[in-house]
C-alpha cells in the first residue's frame, strides 16, 4: 500500500505531467515572433555603430531593427538565433545582437544570453566575445556573392564548439539576410549577381568511371596533409604547443588523405557505390535530396571521438552559401570499399545522406571543413581548420542563363527609411515555413501513418468483438506489430524516444516554437496521437503497438516461443523490485537534461532505438553489442527491455495514470481464487491479487481473450456449463428424451457421457 507521502508525491507528478501534456494538445499556434525586441535594451546602439544614439521599432520577419545617429540611417541590428541555428552543446541558442550596415559590413557584436556550461564554469566570456573580432569590418556582401570565404573565428581553447556555432550563426544569418535584399544597399548587388545562371542536375548522364578519371574530372576532390604542414601551420598560427605534439614522429608521414564526392549524381554514385549501392541509395533519397561520400586515411581520422559519444560527427561540416552542417549518425552508413575501379583501400568511409532541412544544392559551390585538433598541453586543445573545396564538373550540369534582369521584380529603393521604419520586405519572407513543406513533401507517408493510426483505434473500439476471435485477432496484432517494425520504424525511422521528452520540456522553459516540432511530420503525428491515447488507455497503445523496438522484441519472442525457447517466469517479489529501474534512469535522464539536453542525449544511449531501428544495427560494435543483448534477453523474458529499462515508457506511465477509461474488464474472481490472466499475462502487469497495473500493460489484450474465453477462464466455464444444462434440460425434452448428465472435472473443465450430450442412455 502507498503511503500518504507516496500518494502525494504522485499527485505532484501528476499535476506536472497533467499540464505538460496539456500544453502538448494545446491547439498550435503560428510560430512565434523573432526575439529581438526582447534583447534590444541589453545593448546599446553605440556598441553596434559608433555614434549611434538609438533603435527604431523592430519590423519584418525575422525582425531587424533600424540603428539611427538622429535621423541618419546607419544600419540595422538583429538577432542571429532570429534568423539561423544556434544551438551549442547546452541544448540552447547562443544569441548575439549583431550591427550590420546597408553595405553588407558587419559593425558591431554583442553576446546578449547563452546556458553555455564550459563558459559559465571558468573560460571569461570576454575571452569568447573576443574571438569573434575577426568579424568586425568584414564585407559579408563579397562572402554572400561568394567572392570571399567566410571569415573564421579565433579558437578558444576548451571552448571550441561555442566559438564555432556564435562564428558560424553569425556568418550565415548575415548572409541570409544580405541575400534576401532586406538591407537594400548598393554594396550587396553581388550577391544578387551570383544568380545569373541556372544550374541543373543532368540525371540522364550514367556510366560509371575508374578512380583516375574520377580524381582527373574534378568529381572526386581531395585533400591531403603530411603530419609536418599541420604542425607548421599551428606554429604559424601562433600555437607553439600544439605544433610540438605531432601524431607521429616523422614529419613527412601522412597526417589525412581526406576524400569528397557526391553520390546523389548518378554517374559518380554507380562509380563509387556501385549500381546496386546506388539503386539503394537513390530509393532512399527523397527528391532534390543529396548524399556525399566522405573517405579518408592517415594518422588523422575525421570521423572524430564526438561520434562515438553523442552521434556528432565533429570534426567536419559541410558548407555552402554561408549556411553550415554538422553531420549526426542517423545521417551516416559505414563503407568498407569504395566500387570504382583502382581505388585505394581508405581506412574511413561514410556516406553521409543531407537531411532535407538543411538547403543544399548538389550543383553550387561547397565546401567541406576539416577541424583538426591538437592536444596543446595538459588539457588544452589547439584547433586549425582546413576547408576542401567542391564545385560540380560542369559535364554533369545543365546550365541556362538567368531572366534578365529587367524581367525581374524591381530592387528595392535605397532611399534612407524614415525614422523606425525599414526597407521593404523580401519576398523570401513570405514564402511557405520549412515545416509547411516539410508535410507537404511527406504527404503519402504522412497519409499512411494517419490510416495506421485510425485502424489501431478502430482495433480498441472494437476490441470485444475482435478478442472473441483470438485467431483472427493474433493475425491482427501480428500484423500491425510487423507494419510497425517494418514500415513506421525501419523505413519512415519514425521511432519516438525519450529525447523527444526532454527536448519538448526545454522548449516549454526556453521559447517555445511549434515550428521545431511542426518540422518531423511523423514523429508530430505520434506524439499528437500518443499524447491523446493517455487520456483513453495509458501508454499501452504506445509501447504495445506503436513502438518499432517493442514490436521488434515480441516478434522475436514469438518466433523463440515457436522453436520452443525455454521462458522464464521471474518470481512476482523480484519483477515488482525490478521494474522501478526504468523510473529511476529516466528521472536521472530527465534531471540530467535540465543541465544540458546534449549530454543527456549522450546518455539516453540506454535506449537502444537508435541502432537497432533508426541505423538498422549498422553502426560501431559496442552499441550493436548492447541491442543485440537486449533482444537475447527478450528471447527468453518476454520485453525484457520494456519491463525494467525502458525510460520512455516510464515517462509515458506517469501521465499514463490519468486516463478517464477502464477499458479492461475483470470478473470478481480475478485474482481470488483465479490467478489464469495473472500468469499468463506476457509481461506480468496483472497482480496477484487481480487488478492491473496500467503503468506496465502494454494493452496487448491477451487478458481480454481469458475474459470471453469458455473454455479457459473459470467464470466463463461456469457460464457456459449453466447454459449448456439448461440447453440440455430444456431442447431434448421437447421430444420426449431424457437430458444427458455432464461430468465435470475438478479444474471445471467438461467431460459429456461417451454417446455424446443429448444421447439415448439406451
Amino acid at each position: 500500500m502507498l503511503s500518504h507521502s507516496d500518494s502525494s508525491l504522485i499527485s505532484r507528478l501528476l499535476v506536472f505531467w497533467f499540464i505538460l501534456l496539456s500544453a502538448f494538445l494545446a491547439p498550435a499556434f503560428s510560430p512565434q515572433a523573432g526575439q529581438l525586441a526582447t534583447f534590444l535594451d541589453k545593448v546599446q546602439p553605440s556598441e553596434l555603430f559608433e555614434g549611434a544614439d538609438r533603435f527604431g521599432a523592430p519590423v519584418g520577419e525575422p525582425p531587424v531593427a533600424p540603428v539611427m545617429r538622429g535621423e541618419e540611417l546607419l544600419g540595422y541590428a538583429y538577432l542571429n538565433s532570429d534568423v539561423t541555428s544556434s544551438v551549442g552543446y547546452s541544448g540552447k541558442p547562443i544569441q548575439i545582437v549583431v550591427g550590420i550596415d546597408r553595405q553588407g559590413v558587419l559593425r558591431g557584436l554583442k553576446l546578449v544570453a547563452h546556458k553555455e556550461p564550459i563558459v559559465l564554469i571558468g573560460i571569461p566570456e570576454a575571452k569568447v566575445v573576443a574571438s569573434l573580432n575577426a568579424f568586425i569590418g568584414r564585407d559579408m556582401g563579397k562572402v554572400a556573392a561568394g567572392a570571399e570565404r567566410p571569415p573564421q573565428a579565433d579558437i578558444v581553447s576548451g571552448a571550441t564548439v561555442t566559438v564555432l556555432v556564435m562564428g558560424d550563426s553569425v556568418v550565415r544569418s548575415a548572409v541570409q539576410l544580405i541575400r534576401s535584399g532586406r538591407l537594400a544597399g548598393e554594396g550587396t548587388a553581388a550577391a544578387a549577381a551570383a544568380t545569373a545562371e541556372i544550374r541543373k542536375l543532368d540525371m540522364s548522364k550514367t556510366g560509371t568511371a575508374d578512380w583516375q578519371t574520377l580524381l582527373g574530372d574534378g568529381s572526386v576532390r581531395s585533400l591531403r596533409l603530411t603530419v609536418g604542414e599541420v604542425s607548421d601551420a599551428f606554429r604559424q598560427a601562433g600555437q607553439p604547443a600544439a605544433a610540438d605534439h605531432p601524431e607521429t614522429h616523422k614529419p613527412e608521414d601522412r597526417f589525412i588523405d581526406l576524400y569528397v564526392a557526391p553520390v546523389s549524381v548518378p554517374l559518380i554514385g554507380r562509380s563509387l557505390l556501385g549500381d546496386s549501392g546506388y539503386e539503394r541509395l537513390a530509393s532512399r533519397l527523397k527528391p532534390g535530396q543529396s548524399a556525399i561520400i566522405v573517405a579518408g586515411d592517415g594518422a588523422y581520422s575525421f570521423k572524430g571521438s564526438g561520434y562515438v559519444r553523442g552521434g556528432i560527427f565533429d570534426r567536419i561540416e559541410l558548407l555552402q552559401n554561408g549556411q553550415g552542417l554538422r553531420f549526426r549518425d542517423r545521417d551516416h552508413q559505414r563503407l568498407p570499399v569504395l566500387a570504382a575501379a583502382g581505388a585505394p583501400r581508405l581506412r574511413e568511409i561514410a556516406l553521409f545522406v543531407i537531411p532535407e532541412q538543411f538547403a543544399f544544392d548538389v550543383t553550387s559551390p561547397f565546401e567541406l571543413q576539416l577541424l583538426v585538433q591538437r592536444g596543446a598541453g595538459g588539457r588544452e586543445k589547439a584547433v586549425m581548420p582546413y576547408n576542401l573545396g567542391y564545385t560540380l564538373p560542369d559535364s554533369y550540369v545543365t546550365i541556362e542563363k538567368a531572366p534578365p534582369a529587367q524581367d525581374a521584380p524591381p530592387a528595392p529603393t535605397p532611399q534612407a527609411a524614415p525614422a523606425g521604419e525599414a526597407p521593404p520586405l523580401n519576398p523570401i519572407a513570405s514564402e511557405q515555413p520549412l515545416w509547411v513543406k516539410m508535410w507537404q513533401m511527406n504527404t503519402v507517408s504522412i497519409a499512411i501513418t494517419a490510416a495506421a493510426l485510425l485502424v489501431l483505434t478502430a482495433i480498441f473500439f472494437f476490441q470485444d468483438w475482435l478478442v472473441k476471435r483470438p485467431v483472427l485477432f493474433a493475425w491482427v496484432r501480428r500484423g500491425y506489430l510487423l507494419f510497425t517494425l517494418v514500415w513506421l520504424g525501419w523505413y519512415a525511422n519514425a521511432q519516438l524516444s525519450v529525447v523527444n521528452v526532454f527536448t519538448f520540456f526545454n522548449a516549454l522553459i526556453s521559447g517555445f516554437s511549434w515550428e521545431f516540432f511542426l518540422s518531423a511530420p511523423l514523429i508530430f503525428i505520434l506524439w499528437g496521437a500518443v499524447a491523446a491515447s493517455l487520456l483513453f488507455w495509458g501508454r499501452g497503445p504506445f509501447c504495445g503497438w506503436l513502438c518499432p523496438f517493442g514490436a521488434l522484441q515480441e516478434l522475436t519472442n514469438t518466433v523463440a516461443k515457436w522453436l520452443k525457447v525455454p521462458q522464464i517466469t521471474l518470481p512476482w517479489g523480484l519483477h515488482e523490485r525490478l521494474w522501478p529501474i526504468k523510473y529511476m534512469i529516466f528521472l536521472g535522464l530527465f534531471g540530467l537534461s535540465l543541465y544540458s539536453v546534449a549530454l543527456a542525449e549522450v546518455y539516453a544511449e540506454v535506449e537502444p532505438f537508435k541502432t537497432a531501428i533508426i541505423l538498422k544495427f549498422v553502426r560501431d560494435w559496442p552499441f550493436v553489442v548492447f541491442a543485440v543483448a537486449l533482444l537475447i534477453a527478450g528471447l527468453f523474458i518476454e520485453r525484457f527491455y520494456c519491463r525494467y529499462l525502458c525510460p520512455l515508457g516510464a515517462a509515458l506511465a506517469i501521465p499514463g495514470r490519468i486516463r478517464m477509461f477502464e477499458w479492461l474488464k475483470r470478473w470478481p474472481e480475478c485474482g481470488s481464487p483465479c490467478q489464469r490472466c495473472a500468469k499468463e499475462c506476457p509481461v506480468q502487469s496483472i497482480h496477484p491479487e487481480g487488478q492491473i497495473n496500467v503503468n506496465e500493460c502494454i494493452y496487448c489484450m491477451h487478458c481480454q481473450e481469458l475474459y470471453h474465453d469458455d473454455h479457459r477462464c473459470p467464470h466463463m466455464i461456469q457460464v457456459r456449463l449453466k447454459r449448456e444444462k439448461f440447453m440440455a434440460l430444456s431442447t431434448p425434452s421437447s421430444r420426449g428424451e431424457a437430458p444427458a448428465k455432464t461430468r465435470v472435472t475438478h479444474n471445471g473443465e467438461p467431460i459429456a457421457p461417451a454417446g455424446g450430450a443429448g444421447a439415448n442412455p439406451n
